[in-house]
């Protein structure tokens, strides 16, 4: 293969797997005696640095699979946006991080049958972590996911 379209492909492929910032190259008006804007506030989490933790933590071991944006990749690994698997019962949600899935499910007519590993090498402060980022972000705003809410979880074999 020519040097040219492998080096070409390897730079697709690296621009495609990186977080990309859908602000690259805006800038903000400046508004003349306007105050500062303000932080945004991570809403109900107690500890932003929980939220930081677990954005960190998804981008590097579950955003592979089911995207920066949680949106999934169609006929593979569903999105994570908005749906009832993250919005809803905390203990199901944990029990696959902790298990592993290997059913086949179907989200908003899309089927979904690709299965998830076990992340149970995990520790329930990063499964915490992440399950709060990602309730945060992609199940809009729902609230924490403690360490003792894992913990119970892994205790308990669910």
């Amino acid at each position: 293969m020519n040097r040219n379209v492998i080096f070409l492909t390897l730079l697709i492929g690296i621009w495609a797997c990186s977080e990309q910032d859908s602000t690259m190259g805006k800038t903000e008006p400046k508004v003349v005696g306007a105050a500062p804007a303000e932080p945004e506030k991570v809403a109900d989490i107690e500890q932003p640095a929980t939220y930081a933790r677990g954005k960190s933590s998804y981008h590097t071991i579950c955003a592979a699979c089911h995207m920066p944006t949680g949106q999934g990749v169609p006929g593979l690994n569903p999105p994570l946006v908005g749906t009832e698997w993250v919005m809803g019962d905390k203990v199901r949600l944990i029990g696959i991080v902790l298990n592993g899935f290997n059913e086949e499910i179907e989200i908003d007519g899309d089927r979904y049958a690709n299965e998830m590993a076990a992340l149970d090498y995990l520790s329930d402060e990063e499964i915490a972590n992440i399950l709060t980022y990602v309730r945060f972000e992609f199940g809009r705003r729902s609230n924490n996911v403690t360490i003792e809410e894992v913990a119970a979880v892994r205790a308990a074999g669910s």
